[in-house]
């Protein structure tokens, strides 16, 4: 009798370094929702940055992806204990955005804002770094509406639920708000090496 493989352990071959603690690696990539799916048009789609900014603006979908794209190889962890490894994004970076736009003194955190009126929170100082982006492919396809399509935010250091689907705005602030699941007791910095999932 043949044993089943065991796919963890031979994806983890000398990766176990990458695997934060209390997560189980897996070759799919689950959907997990809060709310309905929106479906967004790329025509009608839109991004505005705000808050303590110099200028508010806003950008169409060609206009946003004229900043600039790049690619990303990261890790990806759910807080509901599944991690996937090596998926390539492509999009805007972060910086791009940033480079466009003169925050006022103070705005050190950023509220990201969602259709379907999701929320989350980061410091600046974490979007600034050079695996942030605003994703719409992942392994060279275009994102699918379930993983965030037409556009979603990566940030790969943080549990995925900082990496917000359906992005459609940031708005810089003085003061680390709480965005939606860290009101509703996800902790405020989601470092998953720390497990910190909840507050």
């Amino acid at each position: 009798m043949n044993k089943r493989p065991d796919y963890e352990a031979d994806l983890l071959k000398g990766r176990e370094h990458r695997l934060p603690p209390g997560q189980t690696l897996t070759r799919k990539f689950p959907v997990l929702t809060f709310g309905p799916t929106p479906r967004l048009d790329k025509a009608g789609w839109s991004f505005r940055a705000g808050g303590l900014v110099e200028e508010p603006r806003t950008w169409s979908w060609a206009e946003f992806l004229a900043l600039g794209e790049s690619e990303v190889m990261a890790d990806f962890h759910c807080v509901t204990t599944w991690s996937r490894f090596d998926n390539l994004w492509q999009g805007v970076p972060f910086k791009a955005v940033v480079a466009q736009l003169k925050l006022k003194p103070g705005a050190d955190y950023v509220m990201v804002h969602c259709h379907g009126s999701y929320t989350t929170n980061l410091p600046l100082a974490v979007l600034m770094d050079d695996d942030v982006l605003f994703a719409h492919k992942h392994d060279g396809q275009d994102l699918e509406a379930e993983h965030g399509g037409p556009m979603r935010l990566i940030v790969p250091k943080k549990y995925a639920w900082k990496s917000a689907k359906w992005v459609s705005g940031i708005e810089f602030m003085d003061r680390n708000q709480p965005g939606f699941w860290e009101q509703n007791g996800y902790h405020m910095d989601a470092d998953p090496f720390k497990e910190e999932r909840f507050g």
